[in-house]
């Protein structure tokens, strides 16, 4: 019988790929096109707008919801800012969808950067965590988890402003005077606490130490 020479598996593992793998696995190719597709549409239905669409009514292609024209007084910027927000979204969301600059910090209703007053219309902010049920009361919103439910038109806050108006009253205001007589009391108050306290330690050890003589004597 004669012997064939054996095959380079070198060559056939190497270079190529089994049919069954080949079979079964997807190409290179075919996982980087799945990739850019998936990209593709991401950003088509979040951010490409047509055209046609003009620059104030940008929404996101993805929402049915009804929208509503958001009006925006920047005070620190002195510009006023309209556009076009679904009910179903964020307000501030949009409105950087848009390549509109608005104030915020944390996103998720913490803490009072993107705070508003109402001047007219309404929001629904029910993740608002950051302003107290009495500002919102009063018109104060977070544009960050803010909802229109209308046309609204808003004005910014200073941030410092919103924060004392919620927790100003359980501050103090203006410096705080020294006061070096209640100063010296309280370091009298806790030296006379120390002095008492090595009093009462050296009593104890004086205690142990004589039980300890008497135990001695009678063991003698």
């Amino acid at each position: 019988m004669d012997l064939k020479p054996p095959c380079n598996i070198f060559s056939t593992s190497y270079h190529r790929s089994p049919s069954l793998f080949r079979q079964c696995s997807p190409s290179r190719n075919t996982v980087s096109y799945a990739a850019n597709k998936y990209r593709r549409s991401t950003t088509s239905s979040e951010l490409q707008v047509s055209p046609e669409v003009p620059r104030s009514q940008r929404i996101s292609v993805a929402s049915s919801a009804p929208r509503h024209k958001v009006t925006v007084h920047d005070r620190q910027r002195d510009v006023v800012h309209e556009f076009y927000v679904p009910e179903d979204q964020y307000i501030l969301h949009t409105a950087e969808a848009q390549d509109i600059s608005l104030p915020f910090a944390c996103r998720h209703g913490c803490c009072t950067s993107c705070a508003v007053r109402i001047k007219s219309g309404g929001l629904r902010q029910p993740e608002a965590l950051g302003i107290s049920a009495e500002l919102k009361a009063k018109g104060y919103a977070l544009l960050c988890v803010g909802f229109p439910t209308s046309d609204v038109e808003v004005e910014t806050q200073d941030e410092d402003e919103v924060y004392w108006l919620q927790f100003g009253r359980y501050f103090a205001r203006g410096p705080i005077e020294r006061d070096d007589y209640a100063l010296e009391l309280a370091m009298g108050d806790e030296a006379s606490m120390v002095m008492d306290l090595i009093s009462e330690t050296m009593c104890l050890i004086d205690y142990d130490m004589n039980a300890l003589r008497t135990r001695r004597l009678n063991l003698k």
